[in-house]
C-alpha cells in the first residue's frame, strides 16, 4: 500500500468483506502485530495465538473502523488488548513473580549482568506488558490502566517497580 488512494481502496474493499483486501491488510500488519504480541506475551505460542485473535477481530470489526486515527493505531490497540487478555488467562501459570523478590541480586554476580532483552524476560508478564506499552508503544498510564481493568496508579507503580528491577538486574545502583 504505497499511496493513500490505494490504501483507501484496499480499506474500502476490506470493509465490504473482500478476501484479497483482508489478506493485504494481514500482510501489511502481520510483522508489527506479531512483534508487539511477542513483546507482551512470554511465549511464541501465545504471541501467535494473539496474532490470530487480532486478525480475526480485525476481519470481524473492520466495518466499524471509523478512520479517526491511523489504521495501525487501531490494529495496535486490538493487539495490545488481546495480548493483555491472554496474560489474564495465563496468570495462574505465572509463578515467576512469586520467586522474583526472593532471588538475591548481587552487583558482582555476572549471571545477573544480562542484556536488556533477557532482563525484560525476567519481569512478570504484567510488568513486562506495562513497560512495553508505556516505554515503547507510548501508551499513557490512563490508557494502560483502562486496558488492564486497573487504575492509572497501578500502571505507574508497576512501571516504577519494573524499572527498579531492570536497573538492579543490569547492574546499576538503585537508591534505597
Amino acid at each position: 500500500m504505497d499511496s493513500q488512494p490505494v490504501a483507501d481502496a484496499v480499506l474500502a474493499r476490506a470493509r465490504s468483506g473482500d478476501a484479497s483486501a483482508l489478506e493485504a491488510l494481514y500482510r501489511a500488519f502481520e510483522t508489527p502485530v506479531y512483534n508487539l504480541a511477542r513483546r507482551i506475551c512470554r511465549t511464541t505460542e501465545d504471541a501467535e495465538d494473539v496474532m490470530q485473535e487480532t486478525f480475526f477481530e480485525v476481519c470481524r470489526s473492520i466495518h466499524r473502523y471509523r478512520g479517526d486515527g491511523s489504521l495501525w493505531g487501531w490494529v495496535r490497540t486490538i493487539t495490545a488488548s488481546k495480548a493483555l487478555m491472554r496474560l489474564r488467562r495465563n496468570k495462574y501459570r505465572d509463578t515467576d513473580e512469586l520467586f522474583e523478590d526472593f532471588a538475591p541480586a548481587r552487583r558482582d554476580d555476572t549471571a545477573l549482568r544480562m542484556d536488556l532483552e533477557a532482563a525484560l524476560e525476567r519481569l512478570s508478564e504484567t510488568s513486562r506488558a506495562v513497560v512495553w506499552l508505556h516505554d515503547v508503544e507510548g501508551y499513557t498510564h490512563e490508557e494502560i490502566g483502562s486496558m488492564m481493568g486497573k487504575t492509572p496508579s497501578f500502571s505507574k507503580s508497576q512501571l516504577a517497580r519494573a524499572h527498579a528491577r531492570l536497573r538492579r538486574w543490569l547492574g546499576e545502583e538503585v537508591p534505597a
